[in-house]
C-alpha cells in the first residue's frame, strides 16, 4: 500500500493505481470525459488535471501513477479555470440541440456544462459540419456531437477486439470513422454506444421514443442464448423503447447486437402469448395444461406405434445448460431415443 495526500487528506491506496482511481476510491470527485474504468487511460479530454507538489504544471490524473508521499490538489482556482476553458472550447464546436438530443438528461458533457455554467457562447469560429450520415441499420452516428474522447475506439479494440473505427486526420479535421469513411460495417454490438458520454452515438430504434422522464427500468435476463447476460429494459407506456446493461453485472454491461437491439419482437402484435393446437387445419388457442397433456399423449402414441426412434427432439441455445440437460434426459431416459439436436448454429 502507498500513502498519499489528496486535498490535505492522507489516504492509503494500492500500488500501481493512478491518481484518478485513488481519488475515486475515496469518493473524491475529479471531472472526466474520456476516462472509463474498464478501458485504458487516454488523457485526451484534459478535464481530470490536478496539481502535484513538485511538478510545475497540472497533469492528467488518469494517466499519472500514484507514488509514495505524493501530495495532490484536485481543485483550485487555476484547475477550475482550466476545466471551464476546456468545456468552453468543446462546446464551441458542439451542437446546442439538447432539446431534441437522445442523450439529454444522461449526457456527461451536459452535466459538466451545467455545473461549470458553460453555455458554449464564449468562443466563436469555424464549426465541423458533416452532411453525410451513416446508413447502417442500428447505430446513429452524429459526428458533429463527437468530442473525440476516444472511448468508442478503445472499447471496440480492447473489449470487442474488432477495431472497426479509429481516429482519422489531424488537428481541427480530426474525426473518428470507419476505414475510408464508409458506412459502419461491424458486428453492431453497440459497446461504443454504451460508453459514449454524449449524443454522438445512439441507437436508431430509440429515436423519439423517450429519454429519462416517465421511463421505467426493469432488470431481467437476455432471452437470446444460454449465456444469461443481465439486461435492463427501459419501458414507457408499457412498451420497451431500448435495452441497456449495468456495468456491475457479471457481463460488465457488455452486450451483443441481439441483446442490445433485438427487442422489437416484445412489442410485436404477432407475438404468441398462449399455446396453439391445430384442429381441422386451424390453430386454436388453448391452456398450457391442455397443450402439455396433448403433447405427452401423442408422444406416447407414436412411441407405442413406431418405436422411440420415430421421435426426435430439438432443443434451444436460448435455454440454460440445466434446461438443455433436462431435455436430453427426457429424450434419452423417458422416451428412449438418442435423436437429440439443438439450434446453436444461429
Amino acid at each position: 500500500m502507498l500513502k498519499i495526500t489528496i486535498d490535505g487528506k492522507s489516504i492509503d491506496v494500492p500500488e500501481g493505481i493512478t491518481v484518478l482511481d485513488a481519488a475515486r476510491l475515496h469518493d473524491l470527485p475529479i471531472p472526466t470525459l474520456c476516462y472509463h474504468p474498464k478501458l485504458t487511460p487516454f488523457g485526451g479530454c484534459r478535464l481530470c488535471v490536478v496539481e502535484i507538489k513538485g511538478i510545475p504544471r497540472p497533469v492528467t490524473s488518469c494517466t499519472t501513477p500514484a507514488t509514495e508521499g505524493m501530495e495532490v490538489t484536485t481543485s483550485s482556482p487555476l484547475l477550475e479555470d482550466l476545466r471551464k476553458t476546456v468545456l468552453e472550447l468543446i462546446l464551441s464546436d458542439h451542437p446546442n440541440d439538447c432539446m431534441v438530443c437522445e442523450k439529454a438528461g444522461d449526457c456527461t458533457l451536459q452535466e459538466l456544462a451545467y455545473f461549470y455554467g458553460v453555455k458554449g457562447e464564449e468562443f466563436a469560429g469555424e464549426r465541423r459540419i458533416y452532411k453525410q450520415k451513416d446508413l447502417n441499420p442500428f447505430l446513429d452516428r452524429d459526428m458533429e456531437k463527437c468530442i473525440l474522447c476516444g472511448r468508442c475506439v478503445k472499447v471496440c479494440e480492447e473489449v470487442q477486439g474488432v477495431g472497426a473505427i479509429d481516429f482519422s486526420y489531424r488537428g481541427f479535421k480530426s474525426k473518428i470513422c470507419p476505414p475510408y469513411e464508409e458506412d459502419l460495417k461491424c458486428e453492431f454490438c453497440g459497446q461504443c454506444v454504451s460508453v459514449c458520454p454524449t449524443g454522438a452515438l445512439t441507437g436508431r430504434q430509440w429515436e423519439l421514443k423517450g429519454r429519462q422522464k416517465d421511463i421505467k427500468e426493469v432488470d431481467t435476463i437476455c432471452p437470446y442464448c444460454g449465456t444469461g447476460c443481465n439486461i435492463t429494459l427501459h419501458t414507457r407506456r408499457n412498451e420497451v423503447i431500448r435495452v441497456s446493461s449495468k456495468p456491475d453485472t457479471w457481463n460488465e454491461g457488455w452486450l451483443c447486437v441481439k441483446g442490445r437491439f433485438g427487442y422489437s419482437f416484445i412489442n410485436s402484435r404477432d407475438r404468441l402469448t398462449k399455446p396453439l393446437i391445430k384442429k381441422e387445419g386451424v390453430f386454436e388457442e388453448t391452456s398450457w395444461e391442455t397443450a402439455l397433456n396433448y403433447t405427452a399423449a401423442r408422444l406416447n402414441e407414436i412411441k407405442l406405434e413406431s418405436g422411440p426412434d420415430a421421435i426426435g427432439g430439438l432443443s434451444s441455445a436460448r435455454c440454460t445448460t440445466e434446461e438443455n440437460y433436462l431435455f436430453q434426459k427426457l429424450m434419452r431416459a423417458a422416451i428412449g431415443t438418442n435423436n437429440v439436436d439443438h439450434c446453436a448454429r444461429l
